[in-house]
């Protein structure tokens, strides 16, 4: 048995950045059930950061993760993680209503500017004249580079003495005494502490350990590239998003990347696409657009797991000592993984949350999952 001070399960996006934190000042091993990190998820995302999505315990978390993305550390990595992108929420007539609200909203307002009609379609020439009635910009949004980040997060995990293992499915969890015991694959790890960052199978890694489900439910979320209008340069558009979130797409490497913003209940699987989403989102996207789409170049899905009020998890269990809980990002896990992996460091280590997430509304309370007891106990 080989012994740590923490196991992390699950090398995703949330497992790897929490990981490379605590490996700052504890022996720390990474488990992966997959042969690659962020095979799932983290290798799905649209990696867009925008700190007006999601509901405002999401948002803090966006806003406390974008200095580090904007400016990382120098021996984080040589390439830049973010590029300006812009996001523009357009509406119809029927949803000018639900826009103005949303605008409203005191975090909102600041980072969006107001955009009438024309300037949309000037911004994004494909829109239909008949389709967007307003729309409203969040200049400041960016395009994340996933694989540069969780590469960085891996990179300086190892660099500070953590461990990575890859290809190695948990079947065993017990608490002996101090510590856990993890079986994965051929080994076994012991630590006092165990972190559950397992994406889609974090209720059943819980399961396994002896411990009650936070009540996760995985969505599917289908994305496919298509090809973009016939010499019209694309790569100065903004991410277009339907402002009651029917549909998105943005440029992407020379092609468009289009989503129909599906949410289908599922299992923890490894999603697929399946015909039905395409076709809305092609439906949606000629609705919206004057772009022809002849053919779909490539499609994918992944999943997006959610508690029951959609802010993420971050504490240990009342019902296990040493079970800290990490999952339930949504699809804001990429975005927010900087900001949840300091707290989740600072929590594991008994500690208050760092000075400018509090700062920026983030709340420990807010994050734990002793606020999910009322919600999974049942009627």
């Amino acid at each position: 048995m080989k012994p740590f001070d923490v196991i992390v399960i699950g090398a995703g996006m949330a497992g790897a950045s929490a990981a490379a934190h605590l490996a700052a000042t504890r022996k720390v091993v990474l488990i992966e059930r997959e042969p690659q990190p962020g095979y799932h998820s983290t290798g799905r995302s649209a990696a867009l950061f925008s700190e007006i999505y999601g509901n405002p315990v999401v948002r803090a978390l966006s806003r406390a993760s974008r200095p580090f993305l904007t400016e990382p550390p120098g021996d984080f990595g040589s390439t830049p993680l973010v590029r300006r992108r812009g996001s523009l929420f357009v509406a119809t007539a029927a949803q000018l209503e639900r826009l103005r609200e949303f605008a409203a909203l005191p975090d909102i307002g600041p980072a969006t500017v107001p955009v009438d009609a024309t300037l949309a379609r000037e911004m994004c020439p494909i829109l239909r004249d008949d389709y967007v009635a307003a729309a409203l910009l969040e200049p400041d949004s960016m395009d994340i580079d996933v694989d540069v980040l969780h590469r960085g997060y891996l990179r300086l995990l190892r660099r500070r003495g953590g461990v990575l293992v890859g290809d190695a499915p948990v079947h065993s969890l017990q608490r002996d005494g101090r510590c856990w015991a993890a079986a994965a694959g051929v080994e076994t790890f012991s630590a006092p502490v165990l972190v559950n960052a397992a994406g889609a199978w974090a209720d059943a890694v819980a399961v396994l350990a002896g411990v009650p489900a936070v009540g996760l439910q995985p969505y599917r979320r289908t994305a496919m590239l298509i090809d973009p209008p016939a010499g019209i340069p694309i790569a100065g558009w903004p991410m277009v998003i339907d402002s009651d979130e029917q549909f998105y797409f943005k440029p992407d490497a020379g092609l468009l990347l289009l989503s129909p913003a599906d949410e289908t209940a599922s299992a923890a699987c490894d999603a697929q696409p399946e015909e039905w989403d395409v076709a809305v989102a092609v439906e949606r996207m000629q609705m919206a657009t004057t772009l022809p789409i002849d053919r779909v170049r490539r499609r994918w899905a992944g999943l997006r797991s959610f508690v029951p009020d959609r802010s993420p998890v971050a504490g240990y269990a009342a019902e296990a000592e040493g079970f800290f809980w990490l999952a339930g990002q949504g699809g804001y896990g990429i975005q927010t993984a900087d900001a949840l992996a300091r707290a989740a460091a600072a929590l594991i280590a008994g500690l208050e949350l760092p000075e400018d997430l509090r700062r920026l509304g983030v709340r420990a309370d807010a994050l734990s999952p002793s606020r999910l007891d009322s919600s999974r106990a049942g009627p």
